[in-house]
């Protein structure tokens, strides 16, 4: 039972009859943004509350509706009235409620009056009492029969913590009518303001009441084209339909999203056939479900623009065409942009060309501003805008953007003449001085989100190689879970030099993401080295990575290096766990192979199959069993490192152990040549051969023998043995 005062449940249900219900909240334009998201709780939090009263069925049909203008939700099979509870209320314990006789103490006799029951005959009070365990002692239950709630109760309530739940991102606070019919209500805190309330069970309006509006079952329908004002809607199944005919809107968001999809395909289809081409819109979830969120009855059009502005990089126009306008641009089949878009207007009227005509002449402005920047932008070359990067801010600790590039280059050239040699080493270092230079240029200042891009259409105007004009655009990726990473090995050192000097920087200075917050990405940064050393298996060990890059923040006042060069390994080791176990690796193989921290990531992978591997023979329990036994004998020796790893056979007194030594000696040298040459399967599957003498050693020999030189030299050989069975992976992790 729960604790005094708690109540349970034993006994609940819903009345039989049973109807469907629409609520509905007209408001004024919500936030594009958060619509969707909006929708959908509203009709969640409203059927979880009517269920959790036991009004509706948890298999309930759901259905949200959301338009710039409604949030509402049709729920099947809502009870009139819940089913009436049979509930067990603990009072208090039998040695407090009952004295010695058996009689109710005054203690009892109160709490049952405030319960609201008859104690003019206490007797009769008692027996009507329940007395059941509760933990160790014993306890008496008060036994009632609660009355279900009513559906207008229930809805109420339902509709209430549906309104304070919702994921609003900013509360608006506005004054209602003077002619609101509500006392009390005078100003209301809410998304939007609420102009209209809806609740309806079947053909049945409710008295429910929120946001200082009374329920009916009016709504108003598209600003423009709606047949009548206010839309009646009869019953809840007709919601929809009617809104649709007399109200020209398409309620259901996933209808009215397929519906803009569906038109936008059909008009590429069409543009294209007029050009004797194949076109296609630009695909764009994002996009599209703001744009539908934009509309309530859709209509796409097709509409064009100069084709010299053509000439500008196509990121540029696609931009200021998606984030501007919010128009669908069309491609070919070469992915290429062409002069022709697609808007998605809110009205249909019987001559389109207005707003064609319109939304043309919106964007050209655009489109124009777009080019200027790019024509003065080559004016000059990246070369000369370097030295503008010490204007701008980095961070307060680590300097500007121009110190940065000082650190970024010095990094990519070590890690160019590493892995490629002066050539390699030389482009790095001219794609790290350059990387940062579009920062400065109008057209990233106008659109942040083409970094990189830009700087590579500026690297290319100026005569640069492919290489470093790629390794410019690429040096940021990869930007996001799953992005692509770059395309050429200069771009991977830049790009890798750029994402250490950022982590050592932040680590150093002690900014590390903390919770949620993450304000420098570094959990992504440090995904991003992750999957660069991983997936092109680069032969670099990640301590000298840290410890190299440290060393160009030597100037840095409040860098630590040694804090960088402890914390930021750990990191990354956690990193690459959590996605190890995302990718399918069991967590015992993960454990296995990452703490032994390997410092060239490319192999983990290797490792991991390898653990799985040898954790599938029939061998690998026992092994990793004893391995975890002898972890457990030489974590026990106070001074392990002390311990020579010699073994003297004169010393070798017992069979086991001369045997386990002989097994040893016959397949270390195998197993370490195996593990050198890289195949680490082989080299743990050469492990199992030491199931037998290794059980043997540990039921035949005591580790711990009085004997001074001969325990040394018994966990010599344990030594000798661990080193052996763990290079590939802890195998002490396997064990259960």
């Amino acid at each position: 039972m729960g604790d005094a005062d708690g109540i349970c449940d034993e006994e609940g249900g819903m009345s039989m009859t049973t109807h469907n219900l629409l609520v509905e909240l007209c408001v004024e334009e919500l936030p594009p943004k958060a619509l969707k998201k909006l929708g959908d709780a509203f009709a969640s939090l409203l059927a979880a509350s009517l269920q959790s009263q036991g009004l509706a069925d948890a298999n309930a049909v759901v259905t949200p509706f959301a338009t710039p203008r409604r949030l509402a939700a049709h729920i099947t099979g809502v009870a009139m009235q819940a089913a009436d509870k049979a509930v067990s209320q603990k009072l208090m314990p039998v040695t407090v409620g009952l004295d010695a006789a058996g009689n109710a103490t005054p203690a009892l006799l109160k709490k049952l009056q405030a319960l609201g029951v008859d104690v003019s005959n206490p007797s009769a009070a008692v027996s009507a009492l329940k007395r059941a365990p509760d933990g160790k002692t014993e306890a008496l239950f008060y036994q009632a029969e609660v009355k279900g709630v009513t559906v207008t109760e229930g809805l109420q309530k339902a509709l209430t913590e549906t309104i304070a739940k919702l994921p609003i991102p900013k509360v608006m606070n506005y004054q209602l009518t003077q002619n609101c019919d509500m006392p009390g209500w005078s100003s209301v805190s809410f998304v939007r303001p609420a102009h209209k309330l809806i609740a309806l069970l079947a053909n049945n309006t409710m008295d429910i009441a929120v946001l200082g509006l009374k329920s009916g079952r009016e709504t108003l329908g598209h600003r423009f084209e709606a047949a009548v004002s206010p839309v009646v809607i009869q019953d809840a199944d007709s919601y929809a339909s009617t809104l649709l005919k007399d109200g020209a809107v398409i309620a259901s968001f996933t209808k009215r999203r397929e519906e803009i999809a569906r038109q936008l395909k059909a008009a590429a289809s069409k543009a294209g056939k007029d050009d004797g081409a194949t076109y296609q819109p630009i695909e764009d979830d994002a996009l599209l479900d703001e744009v539908t969120a934009l509309v309530e009855r859709p209509n796409v059009l097709t509409c064009a623009f100069e084709k010299e502005f053509l000439d500008v990089p196509q990121e540029c126009l696609i931009l200021t065409m998606k984030a501007n306008q919010k128009y669908f641009p069309l491609l070919d089949t070469t992915g290429k942009l062409t002069n022709k878009f697609l808007v998605v207007s809110n009205i249909t009227p019987a001559d389109t060309m207005a707003v064609i005509g319109g939304n043309e002449r919106v964007v050209r402005p655009r489109l124009a501003d777009a080019k200027f920047f790019f024509d003065q932008d080559r004016k000059k070359t990246l070369e000369s805008r370097v030295a503008g990067l010490d204007k701008v801010v980095y961070h307060n600790k680590l300097g500007s953007q121009g110190e940065r590039i000082v650190r970024v280059r010095a990094i990519a050239k070590a890690i160019g003449q590493q892995l490629g040699g002066d050539a390699l080493a030389v482009q790095a270092d001219l794609a790290a001085k350059l990387a940062k230079s579009d920062l400065v240029t109008d057209m990233v200042g106008e659109f942040p989100e083409l970094q990189g891009t830009m700087g590579r259409y500026y690297a290319l105007n100026d005569g640069l190689s492919a290489d470093v004009a790629d390794a410019i655009e690429d040096h940021y990726k990869p930007r996001f879970a799953g992005d692509e990473l770059p395309r050429n090995d200069v771009g991977v050192v830049v790009a890798l030099a750029d994402k250490l000097e950022t982590l050592v920087g932040m680590f150093g200075i002690g900014n590390l993401p903390t919770g949620d917050k993450d304000p420098f990405a570094l959990r992504r940064h440090a995904l991003g080295v992750i999957r660069m050393l991983v997936e092109k298996n680069l032969p670099l060990n990640l301590q000298t990575l840290v410890v190299n890059t440290a060393s160009a923040f030597k100037d840095v006042p409040d860098f630590d290096s040694q804090r960088a060069g402890e914390e930021l390994p750990k990191f990354i080791f956690d990193r690459l766990s959590g996605s190890l176990r995302e990718q399918g690796f069991g967590a015992l193989e993960v454990d296995a192979v990452m703490s032994l921290q390997p410092q060239n990531l490319g192999e983990v992978a290797k490792r991991l199959n390898a653990v799985r591997t040898f954790a599938a023979l029939p061998e690998a329990a026992a092994l990793a069993a004893a391995n975890k036994r002898i972890s457990n004998i030489l974590k026990k020796v106070k001074d392990i490192d002390a311990i020579d790893a010699h073994v003297s056979t004169v010393l070798l007194k017992e069979a086991a152990e001369i045997a386990l030594y002989d097994t040893m000696n016959k397949l270390a040298p195998q197993a370490k040549a195996q593990f050198d040459a890289g195949d680490y399967t082989a080299s743990l599957q050469t492990l199992a051969a030491f199931r037998e003498p290794v059980d043997a050693f540990f039921e035949n020999v005591m580790v711990n023998a009085e004997q001074m030189d001969v325990r040394d030299n018994r966990q010599a050989l344990l030594k000798i043995l661990h080193e052996t069975m763990n290079r590939v992976a802890d195998l002490s992790k396997l064990a259960a």
